[in-house]
């Protein structure tokens, strides 16, 4: 198990949480007695081409909103790498982000991006996954035609099934809530101040980010971030949520799903969260603040609300009375069918139609150690600081070790600097020396004899 200061320095969930998710449905539904699936990790090698010619049979690209200004950097890169590649490319479900009303004048500056990354795909693969309509409209309009509306693959971690039912009548004070929410939506939506009222009500409520930088607030108490000027989230240390310990972080899907077993009502503005609870049989409604959460809820029939619509006292027994399953788990089946339709003819087969329905794959993940949540940082017992600051120390030791190291390198280099500007130096004089001892003795010979 990686200690968690470690996972949080190496940043394992690629900036947020809600990656994990998706990224372990993929990799649970290609894998077949037939198949073997191998990840490349978070970020993108454009030099690993030559090796994943030579070695893998596909390449297979499961993404979240990926068209979107703070991500073209990431998206150049992987178009680079496919556009290097010889063997077919499948994108599972990717999506654009604009707001609510599908306004997409904001990704025009990155259209030559996206465009390119789409024709690399095309030339690779007979269509296009995508997360759904605004993404399959907004790449129609831009001239591309084979895309397929295939919503994301961590809906279908659990294959056809999809049992979620509420446990309770009612929610009431007692009830155990978890909450989620993106910086964003908590400052510029209102939906704080939702998460304040429902704070005061509910005893039992739980707020669960996402970000690598709310697990560091967490952990460390680090707010040297955007995320970390707005006191107003849970995330921050002066947030009576903070302080009561009523915050997590999961670094891992496992760990999060399990534990949101546990609750009544999950509810707020993060898809993955909230997807994370419907995974686990747990009611959720989503509060949707963009396209790339609304088009999800659309095409897979969440219960869900316009963020912009809510009151700013919502009480989430209401958001729980009204919400209906019914569509979300009788017409999963449908939508299960037309994603494995879609994997079968780019030529992948999937868990639960040729092989074990994903049995080893959860067999294999029980058999692991995972780091616990993330907590707030909020008691100065001794194991809590010797755990902390031993693990300080140790990168400590290590950063004073490769410091070391490099001054010995830098030591070696100018030693051989001064010594090539020295050859540089005596090549002249040497060369002037051998001039001056071989010319005379010759002029000397080739005086005439008196």
């Amino acid at each position: 198990m990686v200690p968690l200061e470690e996972a949080l320095h190496r940043d394992v969930i690629g900036t947020n949480s809600g990656n994990l998710i998706f990224s372990d449905a993929a990799h649970k539904i290609l894998t077949t007695p037939n198949a073997e699936v191998f990840s490349n990790g978070m970020r993108t090698d454009v030099n690993a081409a030559g090796q994943i010619n030579e070695e893998y049979d596909a390449f297979v690209v499961p993404l979240a909103n990926a068209f979107r200004p703070s991500f073209e950097g990431s998206l150049q890169r992987l178009t680079r790498l496919i556009g290097k590649l010889r063997i077919p490319v499948v994108v599972l479900g990717v999506g654009a982000q604009m707001g609510v009303t599908y306004a997409p004048g904001r990704l025009k500056a990155m259209e030559p991006s996206v465009r390119a990354f789409c024709s690399a795909v095309l030339e690779r693969s007979p269509s296009i996954g995508v997360r759904g309509e605004f993404t399959e409209k907004y790449l129609n309009e831009m001239g591309f035609k084979d895309v397929e509306v295939i919503g994301c693959p961590s809906m279908f971690l659990h294959g056809h099934r999809l049992p979620v039912e509420k446990r309770a009548a009612a929610l009431d004070r007692t009830s155990r809530i978890a909450v989620n929410g993106s910086h964003t939506a908590g400052k510029g939506g209102g939906l704080h101040r939702v998460i304040t009222r429902a704070h005061q009500r509910y005893p039992n409520l739980l707020y669960v980010g996402q970000n690598i930088t709310d697990a560091r607030q967490l952990h460390w108490r680090d707010v040297n971030s955007a995320a970390g000027l707005i006191t107003e989230m849970p995330t921050h240390p002066d947030h009576p949520m903070y302080r009561e310990g009523k915050v997590r972080v999961y670094v891992d899907p496992v760990t999060w799903m399990d534990e949101l077993r546990e609750f009544d009502y999950s509810f707020g503005s993060r898809i993955h969260g909230n997807i994370a609870a419907l995974l686990a049989g747990t009611p959720a409604t989503v509060l949707a603040f963009d396209s790339r959460t609304l088009e999800l809820c659309r095409y897979f029939e969440i219960p869900h609300k316009l963020l912009s619509e809510v009151p700013e006292d919502l009480d989430p027994a209401d958001l729980y009375e009204k919400a209906d399953f019914s569509a979300l788990t009788g017409n999963h089946k449908e939508r299960f069918d037309r994603f494995t339709t879609f994997l079968d003819r780019h030529g992948l087969e999937n868990t639960f139609t040729h092989g074990d329905g994903g049995e080893a794959f959860e067999k294999k993940l029980r058999s692991l150690s995972f780091p616990p949540a993330v907590t707030p940082w909020t008691d100065v017992d001794l194991a809590s600081l010797t755990s902390r600051f031993g693990w300080l120390q140790q990168r400590i030791t290590e950063l004073d070790t490769h410091n070391a190291q490099l001054q010995r390198e830098l030591a070696r280099a100018r030693v051989g600097a001064r010594a090539a500007a020295k050859g540089a130096d005596l090549a002249p004089s040497i060369y002037r020396r051998a001039r001056r001892a071989v010319g005379g003795p010759l002029r000397r010979a080739l005086k005439p004899a008196k």
